[in-house]
């Protein structure tokens, strides 16, 4: 589940992260107001998306007085803002982050995540932080320093300080960094975070640190053991689609493509697009109908995936352990009749009563595909799409 910058900010200051005076505002009147509390000028006028690359896109505007920050509200709210991580339709601005000027002597990078290799998280830092991280990562990883640590122990302020060091801090700033990692690593344990992002980490003339940004991702898994984590949910944000998935507990993620998939399991779904890709086709979604898919959910499936446009063919991919190969079959009847599906469907069966699912299909009528492993079944639906793309 992501959250806004703002409300990363406000997780990380209860843990102790020092972050700059702002506050949010989704109208002009209230832009100026936030500014007026803030205190003089410069202000940053931030657009607040779940998406990164803000800047770039002409989110970000630096302002001295009133009337450029009023100027720059009026243009950033309601703007269809196009970043990098937005894709070409962009994503419109419905708030604002009014926030206090700082003076930048050095632009940092920290953040967190789950290393699944050591099985634990890890803190990474870096002094090249800023818009062209991505870039350093790619080109320079070496300029990118780690520290796996124990969750159940946390990180120490010392410890914090001494991958301050590794990055080129001294005195002041590395310890006062030492204590922020400290901060940062508590937040991520504490909240049950599956990122935990700060850049730029900024240090001041003064050779204080603080955090100028912020990016927050909660593990959806834990949410029950944060009601308030709820209420930081933007729907404006989500993809529909997405959104009515997580209703009928299904794992559904839009992509750019035009071959729906409806797979059980994530690694099998995960092979589903990579074989698509290899066949000369393109995954227009990630779905994973899970061990115990019911034929309601299976249903309720299609008509997720045929909500997408771009979706020219479908490919079932079903292996039945604890699912039953003729319950997703019923499922997959019912949801041919009741939405109309109108591209072609490829359905590959395999595993638990997979010859009485079989039999089911075959019976239909409705000119489904069938194939016979997961080679055939995406080099089908690959043909298909692009016979229907004609």
């Amino acid at each position: 589940m992501k959250i806004h910058e703002y409300q990363a900010k406000a997780v990380l200051a209860r843990h102790g992260v020092p972050v700059p005076k702002s506050g949010v505002a989704s109208t002009v009147a209230e832009a100026l107001k936030r500014a007026d509390e803030i205190g003089k000028g410069p202000w940053v006028v931030k657009a607040q998306i779940h998406a990164g690359g803000r800047g770039k896109g002409g989110g970000v505007k630096v302002v001295k007085t009133r009337e450029e920050l009023e100027g720059a509200a009026t243009r950033i709210i309601g703007m269809q803002l196009v970043t990098p991580q937005t894709g070409p339709a962009g994503q419109k601005v419905r708030k604002v982050l009014i926030e206090e000027g700082c003076e930048i002597a050095k632009e940092l990078y920290l953040g967190l995540v789950i290393d699944r290799q050591r099985e634990r998280p890890v803190l990474m830092a870096s002094a090249e932080g800023g818009m062209d991280i991505e870039e350093v990562a790619a080109k320079t990883p070496e300029r990118i320093h780690f520290l796996p640590f124990d969750p159940a122990i946390g990180v120490t302020a010392d410890e914090g300080a001494r991958l301050g060091g590794e990055i080129g801090l001294s005195g002041r700033t590395r310890a006062e960094f030492g204590r922020l990692a400290s901060s940062l690593a508590a937040a991520y344990v504490a909240e049950d975070c599956s990122l935990a992002e700060i850049n730029p980490l900024i240090v001041t003339k003064a050779g204080g640190v603080l955090a100028l940004d912020a990016k927050i991702d909660f593990d959806d898994n834990a949410l029950f053991r944060h009601l308030g984590h709820e209420a930081l949910r933007d729907p404006d944000e989500e993809d529909p689609r997405e959104r009515r998935a997580k209703q009928w507990d299904l794992s559904y993620i839009s992509m750019d493509g035009d071959i729906g998939c409806l797979v059980n399991g994530a690694g099998l779904a995960m092979a589903t697009m990579d074989i698509i890709q290899l066949s000369g086709g393109s995954p227009a979604n990630f779905l994973d109908v899970g061990g115990g898919a019911t034929a309601e959910r299976v249903s309720e499936a299609f008509r997720i995936i045929l909500d997408d446009p771009e979706v020219r063919a479908i490919l079932v991919n079903i292996f039945g352990g604890i699912v039953r190969c003729d319950l997703i079959a019923e499922g997959i009847l019912a949801a041919a009749r009741s939405t109309e599906i109108r591209v072609p469907l490829v359905v590959r069966l395999e595993g638990n009563r997979v010859e009485e699912g079989k039999r089911l299909l075959a019976g239909s009528g409705l000119g489904i595909i069938s194939a016979d492993d997961l080679g055939d079944a995406a080099r089908k639906a690959v043909a298909a799409a692009k016979g229907a793309g004609r």
